[in-house]
């Protein structure tokens, strides 16, 4: 089977909401993840992504298939005082960062979730930033070790408990540090 040629573009607001059920659909069924029941604000906030759009250099990235089905979708931050986040990322200064990376199940694999994490690398790169932070838990080791590919490294500065989950956090530096 031909490998699909899918690119990356901000989202619509006509497609907030099917990102949102989608965002829903992946991290509801995560192994040791927690359920919409156990913590509904989280699922509230999954379910109203596009909401971040509001947030001044934050975007919804989708990534599409030449028919312009929704692959995959990313929000990407360039400033990390609106990340949104627990713990200390918010705090970082000249940073970029991305939160809530999901791919549709039916299309695992084929490299959807690695193209959303390299546009947000190249977005904060055009806006000469020195760094890139995302968080990740334990259940997204598919995730985690993709972002080690990258050459994301473990920054246990960045790491905060939601609720009783454990959260990772991650950086890539883009320039050397003075």
């Amino acid at each position: 089977m031909d490998k699909r040629e899918y690119k990356v573009r901000n989202a619509t607001t006509s497609e907030f909401e099917k990102i949102g059920r989608l965002l829903i659909q992946v991290y509801s069924q995560l192994e040791g993840f927690p359920k919409q029941n156990e913590q509904p604000d989280y699922y509230k906030m999954l379910a109203n992504v596009g909401d971040f759009t509001s947030r001044p250099g934050t975007e919804l990235l989708v990534a599409v298939s030449p028919e312009n089905e929704i692959a995959g979708a990313v929000v990407f931050f360039n400033n990390m005082q609106y990340y949104g986040s627990g713990g200390t990322a918010t705090l970082e200064k000249n940073a970029a960062g991305f939160r809530l990376l999901a791919v549709n199940p039916a299309l695992r694999g084929q490299g959807i979730g690695k193209l959303l994490t390299l546009e947000c690398i190249t977005r904060a790169k055009n806006k000469n930033l020195d760094q890139v932070i995302i968080h990740t838990t334990k259940a997204m080791q598919t995730a985690w070790k993709m972002y080690e590919n990258i050459g994301f490294k473990r920054s246990g500065d960045l790491d905060f408990l939601q609720g009783e989950l454990r959260v990772y956090g991650f950086r890539l530096m883009l320039k050397e540090a003075n």
